[in-house]
């Protein structure tokens, strides 16, 4: 399925701001399950610099500088990009749990090095005895990595209730863990940090849900996770959703946690008050 993906955030200053430099990760991936066609990124008002970089993750990351009194600033991003339907394995065919554990503790082939890094504590997603807790009961001796992850999934899903207004990006994730509420960004750093203290790797996704009223974190920027499966590669998880994503996401980038791809992020110099609007849209395309 062939999707045009629009990411539009305006910010209202109440006061003007005389200079801003922002960092954003707007631009979709390249990946195995989906290819991107075409992005472009519109700044108002104009830039006075402009670059753009693959960071450490490999995601693409724009730099922009506004050097000038301005009340508003509108950031938009427009994308085509072609997602293709993702089957997942047999669970039965997946290792136990305890095998990929292990495989990545001794990190001895090129793969389970690469996933060993997305093992630790990050500034958003934190590791434990009360999440090593919490996963447990998803993880029974022997039991095979789908099934143990997606039982995880189910079970954040089920008990813990999505509100938007109880949480902001910097409520702790261990406070999320214990009121049992917030959104997708807190679901998926929680389940993460679950997975991460039975040793299991994960990583934090962002992107976008195709619009519609069948899912929930749709017009907006969206977040779900992937964990490392010896044998199969890293497969995506979506907490909020209850479901391994397959052909309605949109890849954007992935890192640690939100703070490595947060959509867009900045500094100003003045501005007083200010308000921020986000609107995303994702819909089929026959580009």
């Amino acid at each position: 399925m062939t999707y045009r993906a629009t990411h539009v955030t305006t910010y209202n200053y109440s006061d003007p701001v005389s200079i801003c430099h922002n960092e954003v990760h707007l631009h979709p991936r390249g990946t195995p399950r989906q290819s991107v066609q075409r992005s472009e990124l519109k700044v108002e008002p104009t830039p006075n610099y402009v670059h753009s970089h693959k960071d450490y993750f490999g995601n693409s990351v724009s730099y922009f500088a506004i050097h000038g009194a301005h009340n508003k600033l509108v950031v938009t991003s427009e994308s085509i990009v072609d997602v293709h339907p993702f089957e997942p394995p047999m669970a039965a065919l997946t290792p136990s749990w305890e095998v990929v554990r292990d495989e990545v503790a001794l990190h001895e082939s090129s793969e389970t090095l690469d996933a060993f890094e997305y093992l630790f504590e990050s500034p958003y997603v934190k590791t434990g005895p009360a999440f090593a807790e919490y996963a447990m009961p998803s993880f029974p001796e022997g039991g095979n990595f789908l099934d143990s992850v997606n039982h995880l999934c189910h079970r954040i899903f089920t008990e813990f209730k999505y509100d938007s207004a109880a949480t902001s990006i910097s409520t702790p994730s261990e406070e999320v863990l214990e009121q049992r509420h917030g959104v997708c960004q807190d679901f998926a750093h929680v389940m993460i940090g679950c997975l991460r203290s039975l040793g299991l790797p994960a990583r934090y996704v962002s992107g976008y849900l195709r619009s519609g009223p069948r899912v929930v974190g749709a017009d907006a920027s969206h977040a779900w996770l992937s964990a490392y499966c010896s044998g199969f590669g890293w497969l995506d998880f979506d907490p909020t959703n209850d479901l391994m994503p397959s052909g309605g996401h949109v890849t954007v980038a992935w890192g640690r946690d939100y703070g490595d791809v947060s959509p867009v992020k900045g500094v100003a110099i003045g501005g007083g008050e200010q308000s921020i609007i986000v609107s995303v849209g994702v819909v089929p395309t026959l580009e």
